[in-house]
């Protein structure tokens, strides 16, 4: 199993599509090891994108995911990190094919609703970022059927 991480954007957050982001993810069996709502700092931001801070639209992208919190997950499971790329779709929203949830509801290139891993060693480096060891659990989803179904007898 692959473990990769998901922010929510500040647009999601605004638009009130949060849930439906998440549950696209739910919806195609990823589970979620992690997750916490949180406000993305100057140090994380500088952090999280040290790989584009000589770009002249850096303080553009600390301002605008420093808005509103953030929803920031560590999703498990089978090929994470590319399920995860495949259902966000491209960065910029208008190319994005229909289907994806960039297609779907994001607006722009910025304005996109996720940020997901780019590969597994990323994905690895970016949920120590975010999520302490404490932070994730480990579990069987499957179970909580079988709990249910002991209520009938």
């Amino acid at each position: 199993m692959e473990r990769t991480l998901i922010l929510i954007k500040p647009d999601a957050i605004a638009r009130g599509l949060a849930g439906t982001v998440l549950g696209r993810f739910e919806a195609k069996g990823l589970k979620i090891a992690g997750m916490k709502m949180i406000q993305l700092d100057e140090a994380l931001l500088k952090e999280h994108y040290s790989h584009l801070a000589d770009k002249p639209f850096f303080p553009t992208i600390c301002e605008f995911m420093s808005r509103t919190p953030v929803l920031a997950l560590c999703l498990e499971g089978l090929e994470a990190v590319q399920v995860c790329r495949n259902l966000c779709g491209v960065t910029n929203s208008r190319d994005a094919a229909p289907g994806t949830i960039r297609g779907d509801l994001g607006m722009s290139m910025q304005a996109n609703l996720v940020h997901a891993s780019d590969s597994v060693e990323t994905a690895q480096a970016e949920v120590a970022r975010f999520f302490s060891d404490q932070e994730l659990f480990a579990y069987e989803p499957h179970l909580l059927m079988y709990l249910y179904a002991s209520d009938e007898r």
